[in-house]
């Protein structure tokens, strides 16, 4: 008996594990149709801004494409990451600091709302994505259709703070009921991002209704250099699904 059960065990792990691969395969079917569409928007002679992420992995591959086949442009990075796919990929890079504006940049959410607010920061670019995501005349989302909710918080959301003092910061965010831990990477060593800070990932409890008050007390914590709430910045989304269909919405339709 204890054979077979063992045995029926091992079936179901299994089958779970490969539902979960399968799960995870249509979802990356959808990020490559939402990236792919977006490096189509592209045209020649842009400023272009490449986010971070796995959505954002899937723009900058079908951009390099277009760049060996012709297309004029010059990349501006989010992260080390992104840049060294840009490099792979051959795609021309800037330096960031030379501009003061970009054309188009095309990044990934962890989540997004019906007024296009959104979590973002899994990737750890919190920071450098924002200040891209700021300067550029034209910001579109990509994400796959998992990542549309009604309220945000479902996911951890990313507080990027200094390293100096970061005990008493990570004191403070708790006295206000913010509770969460630093993030780790694979070897249980504490992440850092590519500004050389710590990430806190905040749990909530349940969803958000009103984030925008959230946002600003965290930024009044000393030690707090930015949030992974985004707000006022998409004006575009699309949505991939995993048949490679691509809903594109504007943010004029969900302003309220």
């Amino acid at each position: 008996m204890s054979h077979y059960w063992h045995l029926e065990a091992g079936i179901k792990q299994r089958l779970n594990f490969n539902k979960i691969i399968a799960m995870q395969t249509l979802k990356d079917q959808g990020k490559k149709a939402a990236g792919y569409a977006a490096a189509a928007l592209v045209e020649d002679d842009m400023h272009v801004g490449l986010g971070t992420g796995t959505t954002a992995a899937f723009f900058i591959e079908h951009l390099a494409e277009r760049c060996r086949k012709g297309l004029k442009i010059l990349a501006f990075s989010s992260s080390e990451k992104s840049l060294q796919l840009a490099v792979q990929g051959k795609i021309p890079t800037g330096d960031i600091n030379q501009l003061t504006t970009l054309d188009f940049t095309a990044d990934g959410a962890d989540e997004i709302d019906r007024q296009f607010r959104m979590i973002k920061g899994g990737g750890g670019a919190l920071l450098r994505e924002k200040i891209i995501a700021s300067m550029s005349k034209e910001m579109v989302i990509i994400i796959d259709n998992h990542k549309l909710v009604e309220r945000l918080g479902k996911f951890p959301l990313p507080v990027e703070i200094t390293q100096f003092g970061w005990k008493a910061t990570c004191n403070q965010l708790q006295n206000l009921n913010f509770f969460g831990k630093l993030r780790e990477k694979s070897d249980k060593s504490l992440f850092i991002t590519d500004n050389g800070n710590y990430i806190y990932d905040i749990t909530f409890p349940s969803p958000i209704s009103d984030p925008e008050p959230i946002d600003k007390l965290l930024k009044d914590i000393p030690g707090v250099m930015e949030t992974g709430f985004f707000f006022n910045l998409a004006k575009k989304v699309l949505i991939g699904y995993p048949d490679g269909k691509v809903d594109v919405r504007q943010r004029h339709e969900h302003a309220k």
